[in-house]
């Protein structure tokens, strides 16, 4: 199974970044990316395909991340989005933007990526979001943090949040998500950062690079197939 770096965010207006960050994803061996906007994209169609067809040695995805601080901000996004064929997720500190986002089945993933919302999350948003088999996402680049002391904060908190979902039995998927080109790592590296620093089980570290990444694409295409009345029903 390829690993996946999930989150690699990109200006799609600028295209040095985009060649930059590909090239380095390919220079370190990296083969499936999932892109995400640094600003909204349904506008850029055009600059999408135009790097589909530039960067054809890699396997591209597309992802869109909703920041809402509200449940009528977030309902209010969500309508851009209603026939969509790119990954959504969510990202809010607000308990109950997590709540719908964790039911709404037009939502893929609830991120905890950031360290405010990161320490919100609750076993009740996990348990809902096992039940929409959708994924909780963890991202690794707040342990890049220089400051030892925040950096070992970041550690703690997203050493327990991890064993929560560990606890709960939910699917999850790790990001590198790093803002800076210079400190991608591929998945592999990432994976022993996890095992050995969260103690997460090697092969459960492994599922969130690869096989649930894997599982979360192919949720994605399913509900874009437009065949299915709920899940676990389909139109045959």
């Amino acid at each position: 199974m390829s690993y996946f770096e999930s989150r690699l965010k990109v200006d799609f207006q600028d295209n040095h970044e985009i060649a930059e960050k590909l090239s380095i994803c390919r220079q370190l061996g990296i083969k499936n990316v999932i892109l995400e906007p640094k600003t909204k994209f349904l506008e850029y169609q055009e600059q999408i395909n135009e790097i589909l067809e530039n960067h054809t040695y890699i396997n591209i995805f597309l992802r869109c991340n909703i920041e809402a601080d509200s449940l009528k901000r977030l309902k209010n996004s969500l309508k851009d989005f209603m026939n969509s064929s790119y990954i959504v997720s969510v990202e809010s500190s607000n308990k109950e933007v997590q709540l719908f986002a964790a039911k709404d089945s037009r939502i893929d993933i609830v991120s905890f990526s950031k360290q405010e919302v990161l320490k919100t999350i609750t076993p009740g948003v996990i348990s809902l979001v096992k039940q929409n088999n959708s994924f909780i996402e963890f991202s690794l680049a707040p342990l890049m943090e220089k400051n030892m002391q925040i950096q070992s904060r970041n550690l703690r908190n997203l050493y327990k949040a991890i064993n929560l979902v560990l606890k709960y039995k939910c699917l999850f998927i790790l990001s590198g998500n790093f803002k800076e080109a210079c400190h991608l790592r591929h998945p592999r590296g990432l994976l022993s950062v996890v095992h050995t620093l969260l103690d997460v089980p090697e092969n459960k570290a492994k599922n969130a690079f690869s096989s649930n990444v894997k599982s979360l694409l192919d949720r994605v295409k399913f509900r874009n197939e437009n065949q299915n009345v709920e899940n676990g029903i389909k139109i045959i």
